[in-house]
């Protein structure tokens, strides 16, 4: 499996591009393969699939994140139409807390994003019929699942809405501010 990986401006987050092997009939594409994500450095145990499907464009899900012990590395990518996925980081005590980056995934460039734990997820769809499709390396635990506003001015997350207006879950419009919460992650410096 050939993998193209770079790292974002948060170095944690990875942008990951499979190989497509196309032809007359279509393509065919490895997305995860345990063996050759290990040789690359990413040996995250992924133990659940998510598919999801939003209808409108502008539709926002985010910004989740589930805490310890129950925390979340994301393996994130568009099965169909074009989103926009961000991570925050909100590990305490990291030189980019309260930071995000973000990547457009689509179904035409296969491009996959790894959110690691300690970081809130969303995305916004700039389709209609977009599908999100995600690994997650820990079951859903609701008692541990939290949330940030989408549009918390202290994050400032460039959202490409291009004139369409946000699609919101009320859990996600009522979800508090990053200020507004004691975050479950600490930031651990590698070496």
């Amino acid at each position: 499996m050939g993998l193209d990986i770079s790292p974002l401006a948060i170095p944690e987050v990875l942008l990951i591009a499979p190989q497509r092997f196309g032809d007359a009939r279509g393509f065919f594409s490895e997305t995860y393969n345990r063996d050759s994500f290990a040789a690359a450095g990413i040996d995250t145990p992924f133990v659940q699939d998510n598919h999801s499907l939003s209808e409108r464009v502008g539709t926002i899900r985010g910004l989740h994140f589930q805490a310890p012990p129950r925390a979340q590395a994301k393996l994130v990518r568009c099965g169909r139409g074009r989103l926009f996925d961000v991570a925050v980081d909100i590990r305490r005590g990291s030189p980019s807390f309260g930071k995000w980056v973000g990547a457009e995934l689509s179904f035409e460039n296969g491009h996959m994003l790894l959110v690691p734990a300690g970081f809130a997820h969303g995305f916004v769809t700039l389709e209609p019929g977009t599908e999100i499709v995600y690994k997650c390396s820990d079951t859903y635990a609701p008692e541990t699942e939290g949330a940030i506003r989408w549009d918390d001015p202290e994050i400032g997350i460039d959202w490409p809405l291009s004139g369409h207006e946000p699609q919101l879950s009320g859990k996600d419009a009522a979800a508090p501010l990053l200020g507004e919460i004691e975050s479950p992650f600490t930031y651990e410096a590698t070496t």
